[in-house]
């Protein structure tokens, strides 16, 4: 399949080099990644800047191209105009650090991959629970067997997988589970620091105090060793709460002037 392969760690990361050299064996492969890293941007995407890409090459070999942007603009710009013919399916990672629970809406690996299910294409976005992975193996080798299901049987429109593979040798990973998306608490503070120039900035730190229990939760699924595929998509309507809405009466009160809705309430 022709693969568009792209991340959040940036162009240089270790986990997009081996995913690279993972496909590139099967696929026919176009690499077009951030220049620089771009964690936990989510599915920012940028129209007050120019967006500039350079040819990047790795190991004397062309390796692909590098972009000014975002995850999601790396897909974006991939597709509308860098990459002809276009790509049977888009691939985000190898990502460091796991992308379950409440992190799937931070994840700028999980953004280009859901950009790319936007666009109408399956998409798959892996990441490994470390941000110090020893090997990658496992994590390709999953790639490759989702990479082929896909090419059997198609996935939905809108809809990616969220692949999230335990930090252990591939021998002790227990096999694949299909998954939801997991609970998280996370305790989160703010270290307050002073720069040596006086000034104060904060650096965001936390723990996580409570996880989800479920054999089903991609949370539980990673510590049990298993590999976590979970479908997403981008549409976030909570369709359970429609009807509960329009029982509220909000329906059909446009006529009632800002004055009257709201009277009495200033103060």
């Amino acid at each position: 399949m022709r693969v568009l392969l792209t991340n959040d760690d940036g162009i240089f990361a270790k986990g997009i080099e081996a995913l690279y050299e993972a496909l590139v064996a099967e696929h026919d492969v176009v690499v077009v990644a951030p220049e620089t890293e771009q964690s936990a941007v989510g599915h920012a995407i940028t129209f007050l800047d120019p967006l500039r890409v350079k040819p990047v090459k790795r190991n004397g070999a062309f390796f692909g191209h590098a972009c000014s942007g975002t995850p999601a603009d790396c897909v974006k710009l991939a597709v509308r105009e860098l990459m002809r013919p276009l790509p049977d399916v888009v691939v985000s990672g190898i990502n460091l650090g796991a992308n379950v629970g409440i992190n799937v809406l931070y994840s700028g690996t999980v953004s280009a991959a859901t950009e790319g299910a936007i666009l109408g294409f399956p998409a798959v976005a892996v990441s490994i629970d470390s941000f110090e992975p020893s090997d990658f193996s496992a994590a390709t080798e999953a790639v490759l067997q989702i990479l082929d299901r896909i090419r059997r049987f198609g996935l939905p429109r809108g809809v990616s997988l969220n692949v999230n593979v335990p930090n252990v040798p591939a021998s002790q990973v227990r096999g694949i589970r299909v998954t939801h998306q997991g609970q998280l608490t996370y305790q989160e503070s703010y270290d307050r620091r002073v720069d040596p120039r006086n000034r104060v900035y904060y650096w965001l730190t936390g723990n996580i105090v409570e996880t989800e229990n479920s054999p089903d939760a991609d949370v539980r699924a990673l510590a049990d060793h298993y590999i976590s595929v979970t479908p997403i998509q981008h549409d976030l309507t909570h369709y359970g709460m429609l009807d509960e809405l329009k029982r509220w009466g909000l329906e059909g009160e446009a006529s009632a002037g800002p004055s009257e809705r709201f009277a009495g309430r200033a103060g």
